[in-house]
């Protein structure tokens, strides 16, 4: 990237189990069921001025669950239901790698499989984006350490009992509205009564945990 340029904010998204209710290995639109609050979570990003892309390991690929053409085709048509919505995917990265995969040439510890930086690194190079004021949501710690790896500003974690777990996240909470109501349309977000600009805020290195309504 080069110095000086404009870089974009980014909203970067795990796919299963925060897009869509992790069923196990979803590869077809009718096991798709959206989470709650993710097109309202989405659209606010956007309205502010947030790029979206999904970052996603897809082990399934690697396993024989499903092939590649069977993923892009999927994912073209969730690109579709977004764009409905009013929200325009930037970009979607997948990793089909696993270590021990059933098939060969699957079988690999690459980069780009999270807890590893490389696909949000690599949406960072072919978006422009500025990964210290972009904000990174998963439900898995993994997500968190591939997050921080990277240096994403906005680390935060989605779960049903988030509180008990050990986490890179600096923020974690029960359900996506949460997030939502916090997004603000200047520089940052706000938490309990704190304005996030840039990142910078105090004790913003402890995780806060908010619970589900």
């Amino acid at each position: 990237m080069e110095p000086g340029r404009n870089r974009r904010r980014a909203l970067l998204l795990d796919r299963d189990g925060v897009i869509n209710h992790d069923h196990g290995y979803v590869s077809t639109i009718e096991r798709v069921a959206f989470c709650d609050g993710i097109f309202e979570l989405a659209r606010r990003a956007v309205d502010y001025g947030y790029l979206i892309a999904i970052i996603t390991n897809q082990s399934g690929i690697a396993r024989g669950y499903y092939t590649e053409s069977q993923f892009h085709r999927l994912s073209t048509w969730m690109t579709g239901v977004f764009a409905g919505h009013g929200v325009k995917l930037a970009g979607i990265f997948h990793c089909p790698y696993l270590p021990g995969a059933t098939l060969p040439d699957y079988d690999r510890d690459s980069f780009w499989r999270k807890p590893h930086p490389g696909m949000i690194l690599e949406a960072a190079r072919r978006l422009d984006l500025d990964l210290p004021r972009s904000l990174f949501v998963g439900d898995q710690p993994g997500d968190m350490a591939a997050a921080a790896a990277a240096g994403v500003g906005g680390r935060v974690l989605i779960g049903p009992d988030p509180s008990a777990t050990t986490t890179a996240a600096n923020l974690i909470i029960g359900q996506l509205d949460q997030l939502t109501d916090r997004l603000t349309p200047v520089r940052g977000w706000q938490v309990s009564g704190w304005q996030v600009s840039g990142w910078q805020v105090s004790g913003w290195s402890e995780p806060r945990t908010l619970p589900g309504r």
